[in-house]
Order: structure tokens, then sequence, then C-alpha cells
């Protein structure tokens, strides 16, 4: 085994893994819950979307944990879910296979241009200060999810945001949840994420802020696999419903677009906290990693799960110290027993992954001393990343404006030349989702 993940080559042993995967389980144990629950407003059954979640995330984690040996977890993507439940189904008015047809050709359509080498090439013209600033902005954006969950920043009509009440259950859980995590992590106690979201999540009973669950048994529902193969109520199956209607391949490009840089931020991002980016900003094993993450977006549709994509929730156990796929076999045998005790996963709240999420977004921020603040084309552009990841809430909008803007720079200074073709590519597509999409 340790031979297999390169666990004492990486400064890691089996007990670190164990607690980096559980770290990252319990970071992302949410989508067990709120994907059924989103996928069901488009008429997913819901016992069959949680089946599929929970197996979905699993088998995609452990092909990653296998195939790439990184400590990169998978689930199905929030927003991306969003999509298929209130835009394609509720809005266009398309059966939920037809929904699920479309996300499995995004995902044949994306592993093609992994297969061709075009995605890895895309992440490869990307300047280093844009890299790095993807990962600051994904992490200012992880501490504002953390806060916003746990009710310590909440939405105001005059100011937009501010402050929440810190008496309030939701925020004394957040708060136990943020010291434990810092005061843990500041001491260097191995497993200080997960012991704060643990403490937090017990703290939360008596405060009403912890579910307690009533019933413990679930029985798996499989009905859902196979879904873009599966008749529509129209009679008709749904992958070939799909190609009848024409209009829905925009919906194609669109996922496309965001599953493809979604990814590319979130790898850089774990990658840079796990040591595998390299001082020039190159991802080691990029190819194995974007091929699973590739498959996984087809898997999703295929199972009915909507898209499976790279969680950015895996710096948490990174942060615990996860370096290996160890961490990931943690995480996929995780969401097969909750499969069966998804009760139980309900017990954690937003609340209490706040200092989690927290804590992660302050180690990510360590980024920002390695780009050129002196170099305006490079500077500004990295400016707007950082600062649209979490003003949009979009990775791939924040990516999007630093990409364009990039390209805009460097040609009012004449050296047009200097940006690779392919960023004038990536650039152009982002500028056609954000008018026509």
């Amino acid at each position: 085994m340790d031979k297999f993940f390169k666990i004492s080559e990486r400064g890691s042993s089996i007990s670190t893994e164990v607690v980096g995967g559980l770290t990252t389980f319990l970071a992302m144990a949410y989508i067990i819950a709120v994907n059924p629950a989103i996928l069901g407003a488009a008429g997913v059954p819901f016992n069959a979307a949680l089946t599929a979640t929970c197996f979905g995330a699993a088998i995609m984690t452990i092909a990653m944990g296998l195939f790439a040996n990184r400590p990169i977890a998978l689930a199905s993507g929030m927003g991306i879910n969003a999509v298929v439940a209130f835009a394609l189904c509720l809005g266009v008015g398309v059966d939920w296979r037809v929904a699920m047809a479309v996300i499995f050709v995004e995902g044949i359509v994306i592993l093609i241009l992994v297969l061709c080498g075009l995605r890895e090439a895309i992440m490869n013209a990307i300047p280093d200060a844009l890299r790095r600033s993807i990962a600051i902005g994904i992490g200012l954006f992880i501490a504002f999810i953390g806060l916003k969950g746990g009710g310590l920043i909440i939405a105001d009509e005059e100011t937009f945001l501010t402050m929440g009440s810190l008496t309030s259950p939701t925020a004394i859980v957040a708060i136990v949840s943020i010291l434990l995590a810092v005061i843990l992590t500041a001491v260097k106690l191995k497993g200080a994420l997960i012991i704060s979201i643990i403490t937090a999540t017990i703290v939360g009973i008596p405060l009403g802020v912890t579910a307690m669950p009533t019933d413990l048994s679930f029985a798996p529902d499989f009905s859902s696999f196979g879904a873009p193969f599966q008749m529509t109520s129209e009679g008709t199956m749904a992958i070939v419903q799909l190609v009848l209607q024409p209009a829905l391949l925009m919906f194609v490009f669109s996922l496309l677009m965001s599953d493809f840089f979604d990814t590319v931020g979130t790898v850089v991002a774990v990658g840079s906290q796990a040591d595998f980016v390299d001082k020039k900003g190159n991802v080691e094993d990029v190819k194995e990693i974007l091929i699973v993450d590739s498959a996984a977006a087809a898997v999703g549709g295929l199972a009915g799960a909507s898209s499976i994509t790279s969680y950015i929730e895996s710096v948490s156990g990174v942060a615990a110290g996860a370096r290996t796929g160890l961490s990931n076999i943690v995480v996929g045998l995780a969401f097969i027993l909750f499969a069966f005790l998804a009760p139980v996963v309900g017990m954690v709240s937003f609340a209490a992954t706040c200092g989690a999420l927290v804590v992660v977004g302050y180690l990510m921020m360590s980024e920002i001393k390695e780009i050129d603040w002196s170099d305006i084309a490079l500077a500004f552009p990295a400016f707007i990343t950082i600062i649209g990841i979490p003003l949009t809430y979009s990775i791939t909008n924040g990516i999007g404006l630093g990409f364009i803007s990039y390209c805009i720079i460097k040609t009012a200074q004449g050296k047009a030349k200097d940006v690779k073709p392919l960023m004038w590519v990536a650039a152009a597509a982002f500028l056609a989702t954000f008018i026509f999409a």
C-alpha cells in the first residue's frame, strides 16, 4: 500500500491519509442531502437521486485515487445541478432524463478534449500569475461560503452584505467551529479540522442546529442509473430527444465551459496546497486528473446524479495532511457507507464546517506573495480574478474575467503576440458565454 500510493515518499502516513479523507468527506457531505433536494425539483425521485449521488461520488473519487493518486475528491457539482433542475427541467420544460442526457454528452465532449490534449494545453497556456490568482480567489470563495453558511455573514438590502447575529444558535456553532479549527491548527494538532467539525456538530445538538436523525435505514434505489437511455414520458429515448432539440446544445456548451474551468481552478488550488504544483505553476499528473474528472461528468449524467466534478473542499483534507490517493479511498468508502446511513450525514450542518472552510481560505492566501504586482498586465487580471470569483459567486466567471482582461491589456500594450493562441480561444469562448448564455 505504501509503495502503490507513495505514502512515505510524499511525507505522509496511513493514519494521516485516513484523517485527511474523513475531513474531506465531512466538508463535502452536505451534497448527500442537498443534491437530491435540488434534483427532486426536476422530478428525480429522492431515493434514486440520493443513491446516484453517493455511488457516483464514491466510484469517481476512488477512481481518482487509484488512477491519478492525488487527494482530489469528486461529487455532484453545486451550480450545475441547479442548471439541470431550474433551467433545463423547470425552465425549458424537458424531462429530467433528457437533462441528464445533456450532462452525459457534455462529459463525453470534455473527455474527448482531454484525450486530444486540448484541456491540458489550455491549462499550460495560462500565465503563472493567473493560475495563482485562481487559487487565491477560490480561497476567498471558500471562506465566504463558510461564513455565509455559519450565519456570520448575511444578506442586507442596503449594504448587500452585513454581519449576522453572533448570538444566534447557528452563529454560535460556527464560532465554536472557527475557534477550534484556528487554535488546533495553530498548535499543529493532527486532525484539527475534523475535530472542529465533529465538536461543532455535537455543540449544535442542544442548540437545535444539528438535526438528529429519525430513521437510520435506507435502501438504495438505482432506478435513475442509465437515465440518458431511458424512455421519457413522451415515449422517446432521452438522448434521442436531445438530438431532436438542437437548442439544448447551447446548454451543453455552457455547462462544458463551467465544468472545464471550475476544474482548472480546483486542481490548481488543491495542487498548490498539496505540493504537486511546481514553481512554474504546472500541475503534476494533470492529464490523469483531467481524464478522471472529465469521465466523471459523463458518469454523473449516466447515473442521474448531475455532473460529477472535482471538489474544492478537498483542500480541507489536504490541510489535514492528505497527500495521496489513499485519502480518496477513505472518502469513497464513506460515501458508500452513508448511502445506507444518509440521515447521519445530515447531522453535519454548514455551520459545523465553517471553521474548516475559513482556515482553508487562509491557507490558500499564501499564493498571493508569488504574484508580481508591479506588472499591470499580469497583476490586474490576477486582481480581477481574485475578487471576481467570490463576488460573482462563480469560479468560472472569475476566471473568465481574468482571461479577458489579460488579453485586452496585452493588446493595449502592443504585446498581443505574448498571449498564447489558446488563451485567445479561451477568452473568446468566455466572452461568448457571458454575452449569449
